[in-house]
């Protein structure tokens, strides 16, 4: 399989299934043997997928990508080898980080609610115009790109979250801000933009937030 056909989901959907590490291998930058080079798209997303683990509070050295040809046999094992010993090193998802399984299930979740906004916002905002070893990590190293990444899909995710919280009950600020290990301004902040936008309301008698 083209390593292009690596989708965000597939690495989210891996880490909800419990896997400590996930590792994509794809064919060499600027040696596909398609035109679309799909190796690179790959690469942009398990930049993004780092990104959304950092916001998740999981290492994201459990995530990795190399590009290798297929006479590259020993680098192959060398890599995988070295990886496994780094996941290792980590221990169980979500143990090293201080994550609880309940919590960590609810994050991924969220994340995986997602997805499709982020795709978008990926060909929209996050898509590098030309295709090459340059510019890829030009852009990935520049933290412009991390701006943006906040700015477009941070917030989301904490937005996602909080919706999957208020399905299974309904919830104060406080109460939201202490699940969430925010400070209580931002999830005001939060829970106010999704009550403009009537994802939410506010129950002037319990004090409290529900789904609309």
């Amino acid at each position: 399989m083209c390593s292009g056909r690596v989708d965000l989901d597939f690495i989210l959907e891996a880490f909800a299934n419990g896997n400590d590490g996930v590792f994509v291998g794809g064919c060499r930058l600027d040696e596909c043997n398609y035109t679309t080079h799909g190796n690179y798209d790959a690469y942009s997303v398990v930049e993004i997928a780092k990104r959304i683990m950092r916001h998740l509070g999981l290492d994201p050295g459990r995530l990795r990508i190399e590009f290798m040809s297929g006479s590259d046999g020993n680098l192959m094992a060398e890599v995988l080898d070295s990886f496994s010993s780094q996941v290792r090193e980590l221990g169980p998802l979500g143990s090293s980080e201080g994550l609880d399984g309940e919590k960590l299930k609810r994050k991924l979740e969220a994340a995986r609610k997602l997805v499709p906004y982020i795709r978008l916002v990926e060909r929209e905002r996050l898509r590098i115009p030309v295709k090459s070893k340059e510019s890829y990590k030009a852009f990935f190293a520049d933290p412009g790109t991390d701006r943006l990444f906040a700015e477009l899909v941070a917030d989301k995710l904490t937005l996602s979250e909080i919706m999957l919280l208020l399905n299974e009950k309904d919830l104060a600020t406080g109460e939201l801000a202490g699940l969430l290990e925010l400070d209580a301004s931002s999830v005001a902040r939060q829970v106010g933009d999704a009550s403009r936008a009537g994802l939410i309301s506010y129950d002037e008698e319990r004090k409290c937030y529900t789904l609309s």
